[in-house]
């Protein structure tokens, strides 16, 4: 099956007019669809699958350590093993490191996947491979040649026209958020409409940088004015209703195509949504009780982590949280997980990461069951691949280091009606490569795809007019469906 291919239809002379004229309002300041009022336009037509599947995805860009996190090899060599010890878990024969004893005790409720691979070894191919299902040409880009999962989920749940009640219910929250664009990552040529939608985005993640500080996705002080409208703005926003009419006259002979048309339907329910305050509450923590915001703990991955679950339940259906940590200085320089000699003390940062990671991933874990959505809201903890098996100590402090690896990686996978309580597959004594159930990192994409209930070789055409299909290969991991 195929279909016309989706374009970005370029800059709109009037939306740029108003733009200067203050119309941004925050989420609307990229400037009509790119923003928050092409993720509504993704969603008009929305079809959700019958158990209203979702997922979260917290996101360790940089690449985290699989044999240091969830897949440890204590009788290997000292130089390939590391300091760190496993501890078991409430499930038989699965052991994860000792720094994560909260999610040791509930490991009945998560899954690990031992077994991924695939061949890009650099950050934003890497990203792009695992999260697109397709190598791409380039090594270092910046945005995706072909389209992420998350905006795939996006368009695709956006192709027939919902019942009335459910649209009422579900038309003003984006199907896609996320606190910032992934390197390597983006809608590609579904167009802007389909990237997500971002209340404080930093550009530099989109980028070989990795020294910015972590991006909240979480409502802040300096994001309060992006999710929200006063009764003020609501009545400078009506005058300029007025003006955009004006101009949408003046254009009418050009409409041919109805496009410019649908875009207004589509700003006029972006700012029914700020309005309304769905959206917006959900990213307001400070309506979730104390005792809440507690458990998950008063620091970036734990906000963030409720956050996330804040965002399922008002209707989201893809949340993408990139998981930045800020070291201290003496520890490393990054603030993500790419855990060179040359860049931290992988070891010292591990310490200080984990047991927040424990703290705030856990929490999420147990409130997810507490609330029932278990059955529809998958948690994924992974990176675009793991770290080299063999310590590294490269930097002229000598301090240790591990180097990227996309021939072994782990995968924490919890709830979304999958079994749980398992170990997935298995990789050689010192965490080489798999020697048992070895996947294509494209069986987890199909595994998500099919809960979906999204076709993955549903074919779009490029911008070249060339049909592809969602994932040119991958069948869903049969032990988790």
């Amino acid at each position: 099956m195929s279909r016309e291919p989706i374009h970005c239809r370029g800059p709109i002379g009037r939306r740029t007019w108003l733009t200067v004229g203050g119309i941004s309002l925050g989420a609307l300041a990229s400037g009509g669809l790119p923003g928050l009022a092409g993720l509504l336009a993704a969603e008009a037509t929305s079809s959700a699958s019958s158990d209203e599947f979702s997922v979260i995805l917290f996101w360790a860009n940089g690449g985290p350590s699989h044999i240091d996190l969830f897949d440890l090899k204590p009788a290997a060599p000292a130089e390939y093993r590391g300091p760190f010890r496993p501890i078991r878990t409430s499930v038989l024969g699965m052991e994860i490191n000792e720094h994560l004893p909260k999610l040791a005790k509930m490991a009945e409720r998560f899954t690990l996947i031992r077994s991924l691979n695939h061949e890009r070894n650099e950050h934003s191919g890497g990203t792009h491979r695992f999260l697109t299902g397709y190598a791409s040409r380039a090594a270092n880009l910046n945005d995706a040649e072909f389209p992420e999962i998350g905006s795939i989920v996006a368009e695709q749940l956006g192709r027939e026209v919902k019942a009335s009640s459910k649209e009422n219910r579900k038309g003003d929250v984006p199907p896609f958020v996320a606190n910032t664009k992934l390197y390597g990552s983006g809608p590609a040529y579904l167009g802007p409409a389909y990237a997500p939608y971002m209340p404080n985005p930093n550009p530099l993640s989109s980028t070989g940088n990795n020294e910015y500080d972590p991006i909240p996705l979480y409502r802040t002080s300096s994001t309060s004015d992006n999710l929200s409208i006063s009764s003020e703005g609501v009545l400078q926003l009506d005058r300029r209703a007025g003006l955009l009419q004006s101009l949408d006259r003046l254009e009418e002979r050009l409409d041919r195509s109805g496009m410019m048309s649908a875009a207004d339907r589509f700003q006029e329910r972006a700012l029914s949504m700020l309005a309304s305050g769905r959206t917006r509450r959900a990213f307001d923590l400070a309506e979730e009780p104390a005792r809440t915001r507690e458990r998950y703990s008063d620091t970036h991955w734990g906000r963030s982590l409720l956050t996330c679950r804040r965002l399922v339940e008002a209707g989201v259906r893809f949340v993408q949280c990139q998981a930045e940590f800020r070291l201290p200085a003496e520890i490393g320089r990054t603030s993500n997980w790419d855990d060179h000699s040359v860049n931290s003390d992988i070891f010292r940062a591990y310490e200080h990461k984990l047991p927040v990671l424990d703290h705030s991933l856990s929490a999420l874990v147990e409130d997810i069951y507490a609330r029932g959505l278990d059955r529809h809201v998958l948690v994924l903890f992974c990176g675009e691949f793991g770290r080299t098996p063999l310590i590294r100590n490269q930097d002229a402090s000598g301090r240790p280091g591990r180097d990227h690896w996309s021939r072994a990686m782990s995968v924490f996978a919890a709830g979304g009606g999958l079994k749980m309580g398992q170990v997935i597959g298995a990789t050689s004594s010192r965490a080489e490569y798999p020697v048992d159930r070895a996947m294509d990192s494209n069986c987890l994409l199909a595994t998500l795809y099919h809960r979906f209930g999204i076709n993955p070789r549903f074919t779009y055409l490029d911008r070249s007019g060339r049909p592809l299909a969602i994932l040119p290969a991958g069948e869903p991991i049969r032990e988790l469906v």
